[in-house]
C-alpha cells in the first residue's frame, strides 16, 4: 500500500524516482521550503517537538530527515543522541554541512537509510519525528511498522504531513496556491520539473486525517491523534506504543 504517486511517471520504483527528485533539489530545498511556506514550517516542526518533549527521549529517530531541519529543532530537547535518516545522499550532504555550521555534529549523525527497512535493533528510541516525508514511502503499511518496531514502549511519534483545509475560503486559496503557484515558483527555482508538481499530487493521493490514524493503529501504534495546524494546510499525527 501507500501512495502510487510517483515523481517522473517513468518505470523505476516509487523509492528510486523519490531519492532522484530530492538529489535533484537539495540545493534549493531549504530556501524553498521556508519560502513557499512563508515561514510557517518552522512553527510546524516546533509543535512537534513539544509534542515528542512530554516524554523526555534521550535517544530521537528522524525519519525521512532530508537536510535535517526537524533534527536541528529536536535538539533543544538535550537528548544523547538524535539520529536521522534518509535515502537522498544530496539532501544528506547538505544536512551534514548545516550540522557541522551549527555545532551539533556530536549529536546529530546523519545517515543513508530506508525507513521501510531500518537498520536498528528493536525498541532502540524513546521519540520517532517524521518531516513531510512519509507519504512519499512506497509501503506505507511496511515503514510505519518498522517506525514502531524501532520505538521503544511508552515512547512517541509525531509526524508531519501536508494537508488539505476543507473550510472557505482556505480551501479554494490552498488549492490555487498548492496546484498553480507553488509548482511554477518551484520549477522555476529548483530546474526540476517534476518535483513541485509531485507535491500536490501526494498530498492529495496521501490517506489523511481518520485514514491515517487508521494506519498507524494497524501498525502497532496507541492512542493515535489527529492535530489540524494553520486552518488545516498541515497536519500533526502523534502516537505512543
Amino acid at each position: 500500500m501507500g501512495t502510487k504517486i510517483t515523481p517522473y511517471k517513468n518505470k523505476e520504483n516509487k523509492k528510486v524516482q523519490v531519492a532522484k527528485m530530492f538529489d535533484n533539489i537539495a540545493a534549493r530545498y531549504d530556501f524553498l521550503n521556508h519560502f513557499l511556506s512563508l515561514g510557517i514550517d518552522i512553527l510546524w516542526r516546533k509543535r512537534a517537538v513539544r509534542e515528542i518533549g512530554k516524554v523526555s527521549p534521550k535517544t530521537i529517530l528522524d525519519i525521512a530527515t532530508g537536510t535535517g531541519d526537524l533534527a536541528v529543532e529536536a535538539s533543544v530537547l538535550k537528548p544523547t543522541k538524535i539520529i536521522g535518516v534518509d535515502i537522498s545522499e544530496g539532501m544528506l550532504d547538505v544536512g551534514r554541512k548545516k550540522m557541522k555550521a551549527n555545532g551539533l555534529d556530536s549529536t546529530i549523525e546523519l545517515q543513508f537509510g530506508d525507513s521501510e527497512n531500518l537498520p536498528f535493533e528493536d525498541n532502540s528510541f524513546d521519540a520517532i519525528t517524521a518531516g513531510f516525508g512519509v507519504r512519499n514511502f512506497e509501503d506505507l503499511p511496511k515503514g510505519l511498522s518498522e517506525m514502531c518496531r524501532v520505538m521503544n514502549k511508552g515512547g512517541k511519534i509525531a509526524i508531519l504531513e501536508p494537508a488539505e483545509p476543507t473550510t472557505f475560503p482556505f480551501k479554494q486559496l490552498y488549492n490555487l496556491y498548492f496546484t498553480r503557484f507553488l509548482p511554477f515558483v518551484g520549477k522555476l527555482v529548483s530546474k526540476d520539473n517534476a518535483a513541485y508538481t509531485y507535491l500536490p499530487e501526494s498530498v492529495a493521493a496521501f490517506p489523511s486525517g481518520q485514514a491515517f490514524l487508521k494506519e498507524l493503529e494497524i501498525a502497532g501504534f496507541r492512542h493515535p491523534q489527529h492535530i489540524k495546524l494553520t486552518f488545516g494546510i498541515a497536519a500533526l499525527y502523534i502516537a505512543t506504543k
